[in-house]
């Protein structure tokens, strides 16, 4: 289903909104960027490619990946973070369910340094993303925290719902890759966005065309609001 954007809505009926980061609501995808100050964009991009296709176990892919950015200054993450463009629409629908009381998330396979600061430009704060481990001011090429992979972001949604004490009717996932299927499967809405086959078939609904106000577009006509 090609979804294209309508006018804008200023609320929609949505309790919680969780939505996948890289290539969903932005339009990179940050390890790449970060891959080609190392030189090495092209072979990580073919990595990350596979992973969100649902290739390569996401986890082992992730800790592969990050092991070739060891020895990379932490000022390379200041780079990147200039260089993050939102996905069209994103704005829009986060103030939507924003301006109806709904609490917006990201929960993301990316990293937090980069992720977080732009998440706060639009309002949100809850965000859920891996931790890059740092000695020095130079990457280690290992992760820090909990890793964030398909059955946590299926927790952290559940987490979420659970903590809102939302009705899960009310809920919309929105991703694009493999990595988010059992997320998408969770919630209420399921969008599958600009999506890897294997998403697009998990999923509620799907759009294809980038501009997230395409799930505005979805929510209000599943409701008839």
């Amino acid at each position: 289903m090609n979804e294209t954007p309508q006018a804008n809505a200023s609320q929609i009926p949505v309790q919680l909104l969780v939505m996948d980061v890289d290539s969903t609501f932005i339009n990179e995808e940050v390890i790449d960027l970060i891959a080609a100050h190392a030189g090495i964009g092209d072979r990580v991009a073919d990595i990350t490619e596979r992973a969100m296709a649902g290739e390569l176990d996401f986890v082992a892919s992730l800790a592969e990946r990050v092991a070739l950015l060891s020895g990379l200054p932490e000022s390379v993450l200041d780079e990147v973070r200039e260089q993050i463009t939102l996905t069209e629409g994103a704005a829009e629908l986060v103030a939507a369910v924003h301006s109806s009381g709904g609490q917006v998330a990201l929960v993301s396979g990316g990293f937090t340094a980069i992720i977080a600061p732009v998440a706060a430009q639009l309002g949100i704060t809850d965000v859920f993303a891996n931790g890059l481990d740092l000695v020095d001011g130079y990457l280690t090429g290992r992760t820090s925290g909990r890793v964030i992979g398909p059955d946590v972001k299926a927790e952290i949604f559940e987490d979420l719902l659970a903590a809102g004490g939302y009705d899960r009717a009310a809920s919309v996932a929105v991703g694009d890759g493999a990595n988010d299927i059992d997320m998408i499967e969770a919630a209420g809405l399921g969008v599958a966005f600009c999506a890897k086959p294997a998403l697009v078939a998990a999923a509620d609904a799907s759009v294809t065309t980038r501009d997230l106000r395409s799930v505005i577009d979805l929510v209000t006509a599943r409701t008839g609001s």
